[in-house]
Formats: C-alpha cells, sequence, structure tokens
C-alpha cells in the first residue's frame, strides 16, 4: 500500500515539474514577438523617412573638410562641367580649376579647396550636357518671401514662383553691395511653381532657418530642352552654404522641374 502511494506522489510531481518548464516558455513567448514587432516598426519609420537620391553629384567653389580621409572634392575631375558667368552671360564648360590644400583652424581638419579659373557657380559631375553659352533670365529679386511672388517669361511660356510661410519678425539689414533690404524671420516656408497654365506644384520647403533664406540663384536652361532649371540657395544656418539644382529634363508626373542634385558645406566650429 505504502508502495502505491508513493508511487502516486512521484507520477504528480514529475507531471508539474514538466508543467512548470511548459509556462516558463509560454511566458518568455511573448518577449520574442515584441522584438519582432519592434523591428517592423523601425524599417516602417526608415521606408517613410526615405533620404533624397541624387542623379549626380555638385560642387560650389568652396573649402570642403576632410574627415576620416574622405572629402567630395577627391571626386571633382576634367569631366565635370561647370557652370559659369562671364559679361553677364552664362555659359558651360569643361570644368576647369586648381585645389588648393589647406586647415581649418576652426575645426581642425584638412581642407581641400576648390579654385576655379572663372566666375563659377556650380559645378555638376554631368558630362552629356553640352558646352557654350546658354539661355537665362535676369533675375529682379532673388528673394520670394511670404504671399510674395516672382514671374518671367521664357521661350512664350510664364514661370510664377510663389512663397508662403510664417513671418515671425522683419528688420532692415546692410547688403554686401553697400545697400539696405528689409530681411524677414521665416518659418514654415514652402515655395510653388506655376508654368504657363499647368496646375500649381510644391518646389521645396524648410521648416526653419537661423539667419538665412532662400534664394533664387539662377534660373536658365541649363539642360538644353528649352525649358527652365534652377539653382537655388537654401541654407538652413548663417554656418552653411547649400546649393539645390533642378532640371526640367528630369522632371515626372506632370512637374516642370525635379530635384537632381544638393551640396551643403558646413563651416561651424
Amino acid at each position: 500500500m505504502k508502495k502505491n502511494i508513493f508511487a502516486i506522489i512521484l507520477v504528480s510531481v514529475l507531471f508539474s515539474c514538466k508543467d512548470a518548464k511548459q509556462e516558463k516558455v509560454v511566458q518568455n513567448t511573448p518577449t520574442v514577438k515584441d522584438s519582432v514587432v519592434k523591428t517592423e516598426e523601425i524599417e516602417n519609420t526608415a521606408v517613410s523617412e526615405e533620404v533624397f537620391k541624387k542623379e549626380f553629384n555638385i560642387l560650389i567653389p568652396q573649402n570642403y573638410r576632410t574627415y576620416e580621409n574622405e572629402n567630395p572634392v577627391k571626386a571633382l575631375s576634367q569631366k565635370w562641367v561647370e557652370l559659369y558667368q562671364e559679361n553677364g552671360e552664362y555659359f558651360l564648360g569643361k570644368a576647369n580649376f586648381k585645389i588648393e590644400k589647406g586647415y581649418s583652424e576652426c575645426s581642425g581638419d584638412s581642407t581641400l579647396s576648390i579654385m576655379p579659373e572663372k566666375k563659377v557657380l556650380l559645378l555638376m559631375d554631368y558630362p552629356k550636357l553640352k558646352t557654350g553659352k546658354i539661355k537665362s533670365v535676369k533675375i529682379e529679386r532673388d528673394k520670394i518671401w511670404p504671399k510674395e511672388k516672382l514671374s518671367f517669361t521664357f521661350n512664350n511660356l510664364i514661370y510664377t514662383l510663389r512663397g508662403e510661410g510664417k513671418v515671425l519678425s522683419e528688420e532692415q539689414i546692410s547688403t554686401d553691395d553697400d545697400k539696405t533690404e528689409i530681411f524677414k524671420k521665416v518659418e514654415d516656408y514652402k515655395l510653388f511653381i506655376t508654368v504657363g497654365n499647368n496646375p500649381e506644384k510644391l518646389l521645396l520647403t524648410e521648416t526653419s532657418f537661423n539667419d538665412t533664406f532662400v534664394e533664387l540663384l539662377f534660373a536658365g536652361d541649363i539642360d538644353g530642352d528649352g525649358k527652365l532649371d534652377f539653382v537655388f540657395g537654401a541654407n538652413r544656418d548663417y554656418e552653411e552654404e547649400r546649393v539645390i539644382l533642378f532640371l526640367s529634363s528630369k522632371a515626372e508626373n506632370g512637374d516642370s522641374v525635379k530635384k537632381v542634385s544638393e551640396i551643403a558645406v558646413q563651416f561651424d566650429c
């Protein structure tokens, strides 16, 4: 009788241990499931915040810092095309430049500086461009503040740029050519473009600026398709020089131009 009781107790203990192990496994399972969900959330976030992809590289005549032995200037060659100004006209030509080595006292980095032979606005790694004189429009105003418009005609088409945004303050400042102008502190800026009778399209947007604003640097036919292309300065901070290139020949989905490249050079300490 005692042997039977002992056997029953032993079997009960063994089943209890087995159930305890199963409970531990079940309790650990949700942890694995949660980690999979978090991974999916990260992947979805990465897709929604996709970084702009350049069609090709561009550079501006500037000093570029070398970081971890990498410097954008190292990619520059005579195969690149430069957009330059001469006697009030614009031209495309094969890149003609010198590169000077230097040192940044501010950041402690070595630097490479692009020293062009001419008055160059932009250097482009786009050898397909045809060199020679190009058609352009005279820019009367380089800033399109919120609630303002700027229009010009090119090849019988009217182009209109319109600004939107929140003006926080205004002040009178002196420019480099000893003139005065009204400078506005702007947030949530949007710049729209209309070409002919086509619907208005959003061209660029900036949330905020630090003593800077968007400037229209160039409007002309860079790619030779008879339509306007644009070069904008879009510095987000006074210690940054940022240039954005829009080409009409790359436009898609009914747009008049497409952002194809940008370069941002930092010179903060």
